[in-house]
């Protein structure tokens, strides 16, 4: 599915597409809502809830990989020493 099919779905569609397709990368907060992030095929969905709810608000899309510097700072990699 393409970025721009994807964009035309209903929300709770997009949500489905992404519990079968997407892959799960990272998760973080900025002030009272909860982000998670998902690569799917050729581009990112990012998820919005409220912290502590389960109801999505809406889901950000997009394809350059300048979208996930928020995401970066959260990367951590093993200790090869």
């Amino acid at each position: 599915m393409t970025c721009a099919t994807f964009k035309t779905l209903h929300q709770r569609r997009q949500a489905e597409h992404l519990a079968q397709h997407g892959h799960a990368l990272a998760e973080r907060t900025e002030d009272s809502f909860r982000l998670s992030l998902y690569a799917v095929e050729n581009f990112y969905a990012e998820v919005w809830r409220s912290a502590g709810e389960e109801a999505i608000l809406f889901i950000h899309v997009f394809e350059q990989p300048s979208g996930l510097s928020d995401y970066l700072a959260l990367v951590r990699l093993p200790d090869f020493k």
